[in-house]
């Protein structure tokens, strides 16, 4: 997975959604003509035109496959490079998907696609209905299949979201912006979502896996609840506040828990930055200049080790948090967690 940002302008991609619409164009266009258009042409939800080269055909009687290579532009994406594959067989009963090798099956409510269904969203879906039906097909049985897919999977979050068997082809626009906060948001809101529909009644919002391995552990709390926030505080709790679940537990490393406390609700380091003289009124055993001077949180920390200085700040993130969820049904409570994986804070 690449995980740097390139310098530049950075290039746009495309989901697994429009390379399945593609891939379902061009076999259907095969299936009726026995030509595989190379490159073909789609046309996405808000007008854009792309084209997409053809990485495998094949055909026999009744069918026709196609795979096209998935491009995520400069997008950290996990499935940048697979190859999203098409089989349209000749059906008796409308359009019909199937969930091919690589591509899971939903198992559990509160997602777009009720269970037992291929996790294929509603958006891709009407993309690949509309090629088939402008054609002029009626009756198509699509399998989207993406091989290795059920490895990649194991690097996202359909696991804990109950989607089995590999990746969902997902998209509502098409494109892939790169470095886009909204696919990590949008999978947050879906764990709520999956939380809520189980019924579950205490969920947890963590920065990163040391602190989600350490609250898990104490609160001995299902997978179906752990949800990765990572840097988008903001993004977890505005949803809580209109979607409660009667509990939430937001937990973190010392520096991304003193931005929240600071009333930061993006953590990442590139849009929120740590107020160090915020922090010193926080400790007032320890002399101002000394804090000022310190190169991280952490430094801070160890010069006030013998303060309550972590749970000074655990009680202000609380403060964050309850002010975001605004009289929502919602108990809250923050958790600080050492880079070892031990709990050295929590307030309420």
């Amino acid at each position: 997975m690449r995980s740097e940002k390139p310098e530049g302008e950075l290039r746009r991609g495309w989901t697994t959604g429009a390379c399945a619409t593609a891939a379902v164009k061009a076999a259907f266009a095969a299936l009726r003509t026995g030509q595989f258009p190379d490159p073909v042409t789609i046309r996405l939800p808000k007008g854009e035109t792309p084209s997409f080269a053809l990485a495998m055909t094949e055909a026999g009687v009744g069918w026709a496959r196609v795979g096209i290579i998935k491009d995520a532009g400069d997008d950290p994406d996990v499935t940048h490079g697979c190859m999203v594959v098409a089989t349209l067989r000749e059906g008796s009963s409308g359009i019909r998907f199937i969930a091919g090798p690589g591509v899971g099956t939903v198992t559990r409510a509160g997602l777009p696609v009720p269970p037992g269904e291929p996790a294929i969203n509603p958006v891709p879906r009407q993309m690949m209905r509309e090629v088939v039906e402008e054609m002029g097909g009626r009756d198509v049985e699509i399998e989207i299949s993406i091989p290795g897919g059920a490895e990649i999977a194991a690097k996202t979050w359909n696991p804990r979201l109950g989607i089995v068997g590999g990746l969902s082809i997902l998209g509502t626009t098409g494109i892939v912006n790169p470095f886009s906060c909204a696919a990590w948001i949008s999978s947050i809101h879906r764990g709520i979502d999956v939380a809520r529909a189980m019924g579950l009644g205490h969920v947890a919002g963590s920065t990163g896996s040391t602190s989600e391995d350490a609250i898990r552990a104490h609160y001995r709390l299902p997978l179906e609840a752990m949800l990765d926030m990572g840097d988008f505080a903001g993004g977890l709790l505005k949803y809580l506040r209109s979607h409660p679940v009667p509990r939430v537990t937001i937990g973190g490393g010392f520096a991304k828990i003193c931005k929240l406390g600071q009333g930061a609700l993006d953590l990442h380091s590139g849009r929120s930055q740590l107020d160090l003289a915020w922090l010193a009124a926080l400790c007032p055993a320890v002399p101002p200049d000394r804090v000022l001077a310190a190169n991280t949180a952490l430094e801070v920390l160890e010069m006030a080790r013998e303060t309550d200085l972590a749970a000074r700040v655990a009680a202000a993130a609380l403060k964050t948090v309850q002010a975001v969820l605004s009289g929502a049904p919602v108990a809250a409570d923050v958790i600080i967690v050492s880079r070892d994986g031990a709990i050295i804070a929590h307030a309420g």
